[in-house]
């Protein structure tokens, strides 16, 4: 008698159903609606797309780079995950942490340096906006004229999507 082939699986939060997954040396990597399920050495860590500031596919390695939204001048988790067979894996992260974003806004503060304010949302839930900066490289963000023009860059913007 054949047993039928079982999947690996993770515990995904209750409502949330698989859209994507892919093998990766660490473990299985699946994505949801609503979030990243990353493997570490401890299980797994579930990142919500809004969470999600950057993730870059390197063809070359079959890396996918995965880093979280963090506060300025601190470390931000990152997760770096080799995985031959991405499948729709990558086309599900693009598209999901592209949803996410409702506006992003890039302010000149020095010659072309300056600071970017994005708003984020949740794909479900609440889905209130979420406001934040980036600094280009060589930007204070404690410097007075700084925090003057992310000030204002932040008013206009929430301004402009209404809130």
């Amino acid at each position: 008698m054949r047993l039928p082939h079982r999947r690996p699986s993770i515990e995904l939060v209750s409502g949330e159903s698989e859209l994507a997954r892919a093998e990766s040396e660490a473990g299985l990597v699946v994505g949801t609606r609503d979030a990243l399920y990353v493997p570490t050495n401890v299980g797994h860590v579930r990142v919500p797309w809004e969470q999600v500031e950057s993730a870059d596919w390197d063809s070359d390695g079959d890396r996918l780079r995965v880093r979280e939204v963090g506060t300025w001048g601190e470390p931000r988790p990152e997760y770096l995950l080799t995985i031959a067979d991405p499948g729709r894996l990558l086309e599900l992260v693009r598209e999901r942490v592209t949803a996410t974003v409702v506006l992003q806004r890039h302010v000149a503060v020095e010659g072309r340096r300056g600071v970017r304010v994005i708003a984020r949302r949740a794909p479900s839930g609440p889905r209130e906006v979420t406001w934040l900066f980036e600094y280009d490289e060589g930007i204070d963000p404690a410097d007075p004229q700084v925090v003057q023009a992310a000030d204002r860059a932040l008013a206009t913007a929430q301004a402009d999507v209404g809130l």
